[in-house]
């Protein structure tokens, strides 16, 4: 995953926290959900990234493995 990639997941879910406790010390259950909707949005995407990651890197293994 890029670096850029992990930054931006990981402020969105950092939003959304802020999100989530603002609406709750506000009272404001829909500014609550919508904060937890962002942080599960942003840790879904970056378990995607790390499933890329994981996967490129798999198959670079494997590539590597059969230009021995």
């Amino acid at each position: 995953m890029s670096v850029f990639d992990k930054a931006k997941d990981k402020a969105e879910q950092a939003i959304g926290a802020a999100k989530e406790k603002l609406g709750e010390k506000t009272g404001n259950q829909d500014l609550a959900n919508s904060g937890r909707a962002d942080q599960t949005e942003g840790q879904v995407k970056e378990t995607g990234h790390d499933l890329r990651d994981r996967a490129e890197g798999g198959v670079q293994e494997l590539k590597d493995k059969f230009n021995q």
